[in-house]
């Protein structure tokens, strides 16, 4: 299986502080691969790097015809516009030459109903506007997801929906996933690979049997982790 992904000696500076030093690490094409690690270790901006929205060293090559889905931790969009899910969805398809067909597929893909996508923005609970996201990062066809942590703000049962549908995604699409979370027993669960980042540039990459483990944990957050991992198959 060719690469979707290779990087190589990755920085990301911002002014004179390093975020990121000498990353390097490979996505196979349709795998899933979930980074990990403590707040400021510089997860979004790797997300940031890897979609150009943040210059960097060292080299960082997509496979030729990847497309980007990309859903964010947060959207600076303010939720009391008088905006429906639909026009939301409708001016991304008009900006990437998408018909109103694959709009509505693309809120199949993921189960917004139709009564669902006509609601104001404001009006959709945490699950709901996620979902909206989702079909927004599915249109144009990506071949690659990218998902800055996806749960943050939405309850359990909203969480395991979202997650049952980017797994399914991934499958019947064959998407190369690359996904941001704290749940250490999910991240077990649906990724091939982990790639973690600590604090003062200590990394580590590789499956998760190698890498979610006490020690490379503790390495990682500075602080002993409790070890729920059970009750799980590799993946």
């Amino acid at each position: 299986m060719s690469d979707r992904l290779t990087v190589c000696s990755l920085g990301v500076r911002f002014g004179h502080t390093e975020v990121l030093r000498d990353l390097s690490f490979a996505v196979p094409e349709s795998s899933t691969m979930a980074v990990i690690g403590p707040n400021g270790a510089g997860k979004t901006a790797l997300f940031k790097a890897l979609i150009g929205a943040l210059p960097s060293t060292g080299t960082l090559t997509w496979a030729p015809g990847t497309r980007i889905g990309y859903v964010p931790q947060r959207l600076d969009l303010e939720r009391d516009l008088p905006l429906s899910g639909r026009d939301f969805l409708n001016a991304k398809a008009a900006l990437v030459g998408a018909s109103q067909s694959e709009v509505k597929r693309a809120t199949q893909l993921v189960n917004l109903g139709r009564a669902t996508a006509l609601r104001p923005i404001g009006s959709l609970s945490g699950g709901q506007f996620q979902r909206l996201l989702l079909a927004f990062a599915l249109l144009g066809h990506p071949n690659v997801l990218l998902f800055d942590e996806p749960t943050t703000g939405i309850d359990e049962p909203g969480e395991e929906l979202l997650y049952a549908t980017v797994e399914r995604l991934q499958r019947e699409e064959k998407l190369t996933l690359i996904f941001i979370s704290h749940e250490l027993s999910l991240v077990y669960r649906m990724a091939a690979l982990v790639l973690c980042l600590g604090r003062r540039g200590v990394s580590c990459f590789g499956p998760p049997r190698q890498i979610l483990t006490p020690d490379t944990l503790e390495r990682t957050y500075g602080a002993p982790l409790d070890h729920y991992l059970h009750d799980v198959h590799e993946h």
